[in-house]
């Protein structure tokens, strides 16, 4: 196999998990981190994965990225659009700036990278995209009304894209997690959490390695007549 793929946020929890099983599966991995050094580092010693820290938001940041890739490693095959932030507030207390980078970060890097990535996946014929959303842009959320938007906006974003190049063997398909065991839903108060879990009806917090296991499958080979689809990963929270 040996195909590249590129995995944002890939350093730290959904991302991590998603870069190890790609990697195991016979991929070769770079895996895109924002700011966190020391993690990063950490990363990619324990794991042999080459890491890249660049600005997902950050159009002229990611083509000098990817420029990088081409140069250093081939063209990108896979790509899994997982970078994503939180800035939540109810919308008559969100300031501006929470809106656009939200959906600048969550949102915007898709266009970024696919943009970057589409025109040489077309001439080979090949490629593999999948956009990591989130129940709470099925459902909606309360307090998160720009992360709701970015993360409902990835879905249609994949249908799209599916339509336009599906003649040229390209799959874009979206993951919408649920409540996944990361770290930092691991550090809501255990009261707050326990109301969460009692709302999922699997009756427990999702793994990270289940939601990269979705992954894998999408950007299998064998996976190619799914695409503009999204593929729940929520405990039966919410169905759709």
């Amino acid at each position: 196999m040996n195909r590249l793929a590129l995995v944002t946020g890939g350093t730290r929890g959904i991302g991590a998990a998603i870069s190890l099983r790609l990697k195991n599966a016979g991929y070769r991995v770079v895996a895109n981190y924002a700011g966190n050094d020391a993690a990063a580092k950490a990363f990619q010693e324990e794991h042999d994965i080459p890491v890249m820290k660049f600005d997902v938001s950050d159009f002229a940041a990611c083509r000098e990225a990817i420029t990088q890739i081409n140069r250093d490693l081939g063209p990108v095959e896979v790509l899994v659009n997982n970078a994503g932030i939180t800035r939540d507030a109810t919308l008559q207390k969100m300031s501006e700036d929470a809106w656009h980078q939200v959906i600048d970060t969550n949102l915007s890097s898709c266009f970024n990278l696919c943009r970057l990535v589409i025109e040489q996946m077309r001439e080979r014929n090949y490629g593999r995209i999948v956009n990591i959303s989130s129940i709470n842009g099925q459902a909606g959320q309360y307090g998160q009304v720009n992360y709701a938007a970015a993360k409902a906006g990835m879905a249609g974003f994949s249908k799209a894209l599916a339509q336009e190049n599906a003649s040229k063997g390209i799959t874009v398909n979206t993951v919408a997690p649920g409540y996944i065991a990361t770290e930092m839903v691991r550090a809501v108060p255990e009261k707050v959490l326990e109301k969460i879990i009692a709302k999922i009806p699997a009756g427990r917090l999702g793994e990270a390695d289940e939601v990269a296991r979705c992954v894998e499958f999408l950007v299998a080979e064998d996976s190619g007549f799914i695409t503009g689809s999204t593929l729940s990963v929520n405990g039966g929270q919410y169905m759709c």
